[in-house]
């Protein structure tokens, strides 16, 4: 059998290299690209000495492990012993996550013991089967590919997940709940009282919100030139905000002040004493994780153990 140490070396350097770049990826760090060949390099040594003498003690597994733990020590150093067993633990769990992706995604396409072991022996029995190989090729890639997205979209969930509150409004004996994201890109303020603005999506609670409330979310235009009448209880509520919005350079906004603003952080209430709240129809999350964006500022007010208190 003729076997290509070249070629097989050459992708193990690569693949290796790329576990390698995935786990800085993971772990936040970066790392220069000859560390990253160097550890891979390192790495691919097995298969060259899986063609000398020293094949029964490359392959054991204790070997193995010394192995990746001078790769980890090569591309990261060692800080401390937390950090290195931080990396040495992700990078197994880069190339478990890769390697379950590719033999996932052959057994769900075709399930054929032989090639299996082609695919997961080439790299020490000589080319392969030209399949095995295109597979290995073309999966990889798409596997590291996805993975790293995966990731990054989880890492965003956990983000927005710590920054999801509950919001308590309270408007003429009316009270709403609302799921809320605080974005610190909200810097929306009233220009006259200084207040901050809230918003707030009514689209699934649409039939059951006060009708003055229903009325500026879905046409505020009107509402803010005066062609829909406004009940006078209401009419003291009620701001008009200048804000800017992206290709546009001047808007309005209706905005109305609430009873009371109670915001569930973590376990801790807290009163914003002033706010005020612009209601909207259109849906603020694509996945209806929140309904209402929250203004940073109004974070900062007292904590409550009764929310009885009013917004001044």
């Amino acid at each position: 059998m003729s076997v290509y140490l070249d070629v097989i070396w050459a992708l193990n350097l690569l693949f290796d290299s790329l576990l390698l770049y995935l786990t800085a990826i993971f772990l936040k760090r970066q790392i220069r690209i000859w560390r990253l060949l160097a550890g891979g390099f390192i790495g691919s040594l097995i298969i060259l000495f899986s063609f000398t003498p020293l094949h029964t003690y490359s392959s054991h597994p204790i070997s193995k492990l010394l192995f990746s733990v001078v790769m980890v020590l090569v591309v990261f150093g060692y800080k401390r012993l937390s950090f290195f067993i931080k990396a040495l633990m992700t990078l197994y769990v880069t190339t478990f996550l890769i390697g379950g992706a590719l033999i996932g995604a052959h057994y769900f396409v075709q399930f054929d013991a032989e090639m299996s072991t082609k695919v997961v022996i080439a790299n020490v029995t000589g080319f392969g089967d030209p399949i095995s190989w295109l597979f290995v090729l073309l999966g990889f890639p798409i596997a590291w590919h996805f993975s790293k997205r995966n990731i990054e979209g989880m890492e965003m969930t956990k983000i927005q997940f710590d920054q999801i509150v509950n919001v308590t409004l309270r408007i003429n004996a009316e009270s709403y709940t609302f799921k809320g994201l605080v974005d610190s890109g909200n810097q929306l303020y009233d220009p006259l009282t200084k207040l901050p603005v809230m918003f707030v999506s009514i689209k699934n609670i649409i039939e059951n919100v006060a009708e003055p409330v229903k009325k500026m979310a879905v046409d505020p235009e009107s509402l803010i030139l005066g062609n829909v009448e406004f009940p006078d209880e209401w009419q003291n509520r009620l701001r008009i905000v200048p804000c800017r919005v992206v290709g546009q350079e001047h808007q309005l906004i209706a905005a109305v002040k609430p009873d009371s603003i109670l915001i569930e952080s973590k376990g801790e209430n807290y009163l914003c004493e002033k706010g005020l709240v612009s209601f909207t129809i259109q849906q603020l999350s694509a996945d209806d994780a929140f309904q209402c964006i929250v203004h940073p500022k109004m974070l900062t007010g007292p904590k409550q153990h009764d929310d009885s208190a009013k917004v001044s």
